[in-house]
């Protein structure tokens, strides 16, 4: 059986792949604080998501 809630695992691939010099991101060192904001931002793209697709139903 498949658990439910599937933990997310760290996110590589973007950690290593972050921008250097930007104005717009600030380099994030340390992975663990890396991987929590990393999954902020997941959750609100989720979250904009949702309601974009609510908003467009209703039309």
């Amino acid at each position: 059986m498949t658990p439910k809630h599937k933990k997310i695992k760290f996110p590589l691939w973007q950690y290593l792949n972050q921008p250097l010099f930007s104005r717009d991101t600030q380099l994030v060192w340390n992975p663990q604080r890396f991987a929590i904001l990393w999954r902020i931002q997941l959750l609100e793209r989720c979250w904009r998501k949702e309601c974009d697709s609510k908003g467009k139903q209703q039309s």
